[in-house]
This record gives structure tokens, C-alpha cells and sequence, in this order.
């Protein structure tokens, strides 16, 4: 028989009606609303239930309205309630779950209804309007926190701490590389009072452990291509599934199965190739590009993916990172946005002398806070 857990409500309960010895695991509790100025970190890969696990904080929230005045009394500051719930989502995140109504808390098996109490803002700064307009409001439910500024995070630890407001952030702390998402996601760690790990069963077809990582692919036809390491690091589109090669997927994947190409090939070559271009010899850097473009075959990608991989079960799939489009525009939006490797006017030379896809590039630059125009001319 097992040893029952001491010191918990769930495991007395029991033992008072008789049940035997055994394991007791504490499920999902009732919201605590008393204590002020949490910051509450609800981190997972995709499809782990973090939005909905958001919800279900707004449904306690709506059972403790309810309550007296004396409950009332324990859940509020000053002005504001910690019952009184309003939930923000980024601007960037405007695709996805755009079948659902303007004011919904949508996840992928639903969603809830806000009211007024729901806002899509850009950065931080909007971010304070909104706190500014909702003095009685005691908890805010911010989707997807890292998709902004840094800064949020000392706004919502202050104004926690000076109000005794509270924050809840359902959000990746990584990204599709196995990374901090950025410096947003590490100062929200860092801030955090409260963190709450969620976990997803892997979603390849062929397992059953716990997935703690988000994978990004694409799907051409059969085949599933991982995303190359220097893929765009927000790439903004809607949660459905898609056959594409310019619009990633997304799914849960344990280690075993979270395939992440190119990495070894982005310091080793890339990344020296775009230091040699900022020295002032972008030959290189272009003949690389150019190859990726042109024949991918004799790049010295597809020649570091056969060596890497070339021998190992998963080969086919690892390869497959090359049948994806806009490999050269990803390489140098990579140079440009997250090196800082490439200024403006050589990035916009490259680009045209290549005849890239600019109207790609733009798009991809201006989702990574990196806005450019390859409409205007710029001098060497």
C-alpha cells in the first residue's frame, strides 16, 4: 500500500471517510484572490492549456464576486478588487482565433466571453493606459506576455507592489529553439512571485511523454519540415493547421522528438559570414545567400546538414528544413534583427541586389520590432 500524503486538506478529507492508505495528488484549487501583488508566471509549450488555465481563474473570479462584503474586504486594496478581472492580449497576436467573437478568451477547446474587460494593446505604454482607465480592476490576465517590450514587466511588478494588484502572464518563457523567448520572457522570471508549469503530451504520432518544448515545423504536402534555428523568432499567424511552406506550424514535443536544425551551421557560418559582411567583405555573406536562393544543394547549409545528420535515424526529416521558402531572407532578417551584423543600407543592397522578396522580408522585420523599407534608396 501507499504512503498517503500528510499535511494536505485533500488527503484528510479522505482519510476521514474511511478511504485506505494512498497517493493523494492536489488538483486544480479555487483561485486564491486574498493575497495582493502576485505575479503569477503560467508557462508551458503551446497547447498546453495555459490560456485555459487563464479561464478558469476568470470563472472563479466570477463564482467570488458573489460572495459578501466581508469577502469583498479580503480580496480588495484600496479601490481595487482582485475579483474584478480584465484581460489583455498583444496586438501581434491579432491572427490567431479570429473566428471568434471581439471579446473572447479564446483557447483551442474554447473560449469565454469578456465584456468590456478585455483589451488588445501594443507595448507597454498601452499597456499603462489600460491600468490607468481601470482603477477598480485587481487582477489582469496579459496573453502571451512575452510578445512585448521589456519594460512590461517592471510596470506590472510596481504597480503590483503599489497597489497590490495582481498579474497573471499564460506565456512560452521559451521559444521554438529551446530559449529564452527574449529578454521579456527572462525578466518576467525574474519578476515572478508565483510559477505555474504546465506540460502537453508530445504531439509526434509515435509518443506519450510529457512535452515541455514548442516545435515549429512546416508541412509541404507528406512531409514535415522542422524549422531551421534561424527562422524569424516571432512569425505571426492564426492556430490553424496549414500546408505551407512560408506559414509555420506549431506543436508540443518532448526532447526525443523536437527536431532543430541548423543551429551548429548559424555559429559556425552564418553568423562569421555576417561578421565578415559588417567588416566591410559582404562577398561571402551574398555567395551564401545567393546559393540558398539559387541551388540550395551547394550551399554550405545543405553541406553542414549532411554531415550533421546525414547518418542518423531522423536524416529525412532533419533535410527536409531545406524545402521551406525564404531560407536567404530568414538568414538575413536573422543577421540583421538579431545580431545586429547587417546595417539598414547594406541589409536593403543585399536584398535587391539578390532580388529577394522584399514584401517577406518587411513583413518579417516589422513582426520582430525591426521595421524597414526597401521602397526607399540608400547610399554605401
Amino acid at each position: 500500500m501507499l504512503d498517503m500524503e500528510q499535511n494536505t486538506p485533500g488527503a484528510d478529507f479522505l482519510r476521514s471517510l474511511g478511504f485506505p492508505t494512498l497517493d493523494v495528488h492536489e488538483s486544480f484549487t479555487h483561485f486564491d484572490f486574498t493575497t495582493p501583488g502576485r505575479r503569477v508566471l503560467v508557462i508551458g509549450p503551446m497547447g498546453s492549456g495555459k490560456t485555459e488555465f487563464a479561464a478558469r481563474i476568470w470563472r472563479d473570479a466570477s463564482v467570488a464576486r458573489k460572495k459578501s462584503a466581508a469577502v469583498a474586504a479580503m480580496t480588495s486594496t484600496g479601490q481595487l478588487d482582485r475579483r474584478n478581472v480584465f484581460f489583455i492580449r498583444s496586438d501581434l497576436d491579432s491572427k490567431r482565433f479570429s473566428e471568434y467573437p471581439e471579446d473572447a478568451m479564446a483557447y483551442r477547446s474554447g473560449y469565454i466571453r469578456c465584456g468590456d474587460n478585455i483589451a488588445r494593446v501594443r507595448d507597454s505604454f498601452g499597456f499603462e493606459e489600460v491600468l490607468r482607465d481601470n482603477p477598480d480592476v485587481g487582477t489582469y490576465i496579459i496573453d502571451e506576455a512575452s510578445f512585448f517590450d521589456e519594460r512590461l514587466a517592471y510596470v506590472a511588478r510596481n504597480h503590483s507592489i503599489e497597489k497590490g494588484s495582481m498579474f497573471v502572464f499564460p506565456t512560452l518563457i521559451l521559444n521554438f529553439r529551446r530559449e529564452f523567448f527574449n529578454s521579456t520572457a527572462r525578466l518576467m522570471l525574474e519578476t515572478a512571485t508565483d510559477i505555474i508549469p504546465l506540460t502537453a503530451y508530445c504531439e509526434h504520432p509515435d509518443c506519450l511523454s510529457s512535452a515541455f518544448y514548442t516545435y515549429r515545423y512546416y508541412q509541404i504536402g507528406e512531409d514535415e519540415c522542422p524549422a531551421l534555428y534561424f527562422d524569424p523568432l516571432i512569425v505571426v499567424g492564426g492556430d490553424r493547421l496549414k500546408n505551407s511552406g512560408s506559414e509555420p506550424n506549431y506543436a508540443a514535443r518532448c526532447e526525443e522528438h523536437h527536431f532543430l536544425p541548423g543551429k551548429e551551421y548559424t555559429f559556425f557560418t552564418l553568423k562569421p559570414l555576417g561578421e565578415e559582411a559588417s567588416r566591410g567583405n559582404p562577398e561571402p555573406l551574398v555567395k551564401e545567400l545567393s546559393a540558398l536562393q539559387e541551388k540550395p544543394q551547394s550551399s554550405l547549409l545543405c553541406d553542414n546538414l549532411l554531415k550533421r545528420y546525414g547518418d542518423c535515424s531522423d536524416a529525412a526529416i532533419y533535410m527536409n528544413s531545406m524545402k521551406p521558402g525564404h531560407i536567404p531572407e530568414k538568414a538575413l532578417a536573422y543577421l540583421f534583427c538579431e545580431q545586429n551584423l547587417l546595417g539598414e543600407s547594406l541589409l536593403v543592397k543585399i536584398a535587391s541586389d539578390l532580388r529577394l522578396d522584399t514584401a517577406y522580408l518587411e513583413q518579417v522585420l516589422a513582426e520582430n520590432r525591426h521595421p524597414v523599407s526597401f521602397s526607399q534608396p540608400y547610399l554605401l
